[in-house]
């Protein structure tokens, strides 16, 4: 069986080109482009990553990690931050905020799929 990702970014054009890329990997992709619609679909679809934009609507992705990490049912799913606010903010902030990783935009394809790659082998151990 397949990881489940899901994809939550606000930029229909970065989240059409993660979910085809990690489609195309083999991985069952869900999208969300808001911060409540990450939080139901996060829920409704128990993915075992989400990959997270910070800068969402709604709720930015701070605040979906935090409700996620205070929920029992979704607290162990793995939450690779994804954003263009800077290495330090992410630095500082991803901890914090229960994210298990973060990366800069703009990143490289394969640095994001070593990232995921190595998350998902912690969640399965």
């Amino acid at each position: 069986m397949s990881a489940s990702i899901l994809v939550a970014d606000d930029d229909p054009e970065i989240l059409a080109l993660v979910s085809r890329r990690l489609a195309k990997r083999g991985y069952t992709v869900y999208e969300s482009a808001d911060g409540p619609s990450t939080l139901a679909e996060a829920r409704a679809k128990m993915p075992d990553l989400i990959v997270l934009d910070v800068m969402m609507p709604g709720k930015n992705g701070w605040e979906v990690t935090k409700e996620l990490r205070a929920d029992p049912k979704t607290k162990d799913i793995k939450i690779l931050v994804l954003t263009a606010i800077g290495e330090m903010m992410n630095d500082m902030n991803s901890p914090l905020y229960g994210a298990d990783d973060y990366i800069d935009k703009p990143f490289e394809f394969a640095d994001l799929e070593t990232r995921i790659a190595k998350l998902l082998e912690k969640r399965a151990k």
